[in-house]
């Protein structure tokens, strides 16, 4: 019995640090404050051109730190730039272990350029938020939402809001269309939405530890984010969020998205109850569709965002 015992007390420790293991892999995160230069981010792209305008545009705007504090009490934190009291506003979500100011370049010039008054958090256990666990949208769509009454309030619920994102802030920002948002949130935009965690999670498992059959992988991440998190992936999904959403949305992704694929946006956009619309970028990679077709990427979200505004 004691042979028993002990061998189970070890499977047990094991089991543990296994789904601690993973959690750390995929889940935790020390908030960041470096910004990564254009060549960084760019990371070898043949659109370091654009890239690199982009980057000298986003930091040459006249931006404020400002303040929340979460449903939960973590202390949020977002990059404000205000262009005029009755003008309409932006809050743009970034991705997974990313930041605004360059994960969502494209979103941030179209919108200033259309004269829109810009929010631009730190995701949770990003930048300078707080937290250390990244939920992949299970908490982050409460801040989203948070956001948006900040927002709200900021302008005494006259003027338009929309929520935008790309990637983990796209499933993010669609997460939250099923949530009770303030009467002036007029549309979101996804660029490169997940359908759901376990999908996401499951799709990237190979990826990051290939020699883990994705099974119990996923099992064992799935204990290691509900022990460590508090959250359970499998109960996050888009697609049941969208069916529930009665704000106008438009759905974007790249046809080459071998990260999230294109097929996740394609499930989320048939599962949306809302008005809804769907651009398809041909050949555009994991967040790169607005590098890969500029006018057109340009030329949906400004109409989305006039017809809604």
């Amino acid at each position: 019995m004691k042979r028993i015992a002990a061998a189970c007390s070890t499977a047990a420790v094991a089991g543990l640090g296994a789904a601690y293991g993973i959690y750390h892999l995929a889940f935790f995160q020390t908030p960041k404050l470096k910004m990564p230069t254009a060549e960084e981010w760019a990371d070898g792209s043949r659109f370091l051109p654009q890239i690199r305008e982009n980057v000298e545009f986003v930091d040459s705007l006249p931006c404020d730190s400002v303040q929340i504090t979460a449903d939960d009490g973590t202390l949020l934190a977002a990059q404000y730039c205000h262009e005029a009291d009755d003008a309409p506003t932006a809050i743009i979500m970034h991705g997974y272990r990313a930041t605004a100011m360059r994960d969502t370049m494209g979103l941030i010039v179209l919108c200033k350029k259309l004269g829109f008054n810009l929010l631009m958090p730190d995701q949770r256990a990003h930048g300078r938020s707080g937290g250390h666990s990244i939920t992949m949208g299970a908490r982050e769509r409460y801040d989203a939402r948070a956001w948006a009454y900040w927002a709200s309030v900021r302008s005494c619920g006259k003027s338009s809001i929309f929520l935008m994102g790309v990637s983990m802030g796209a499933a993010t920002v669609l997460l939250a269309s099923g949530l009770d948002l303030p009467d002036n949130v007029r549309g979101i935009i996804a660029d490169c939405g997940y359908s759901s965690i376990r999908d996401i999670c499951r799709t990237c498992l190979p990826k990051y530890l290939p020699h883990v059959p994705v099974g119990p992988g996923y099992a064992v991440g799935k204990a290691g984010a509900e022990l460590f998190a508090h959250f359970d992936p499998d109960t996050i999904d888009c697609r049941k969020a969208v069916a529930h959403s009665n704000v106008p949305i438009l759905f974007i992704h790249g046809s080459a998205d071998d990260f999230v694929p294109c097929s996740m946006s394609r499930e989320n956009y048939a599962a949306c109850t809302s008005e809804k619309e769907l651009l398809i970028i041909p050949g555009a990679t994991h967040a790169m569709c607005y590098y890969y077709d500029t006018p057109a990427y340009a030329k949906a979200v400004t109409d989305f965002l006039k017809k809604h505004m």
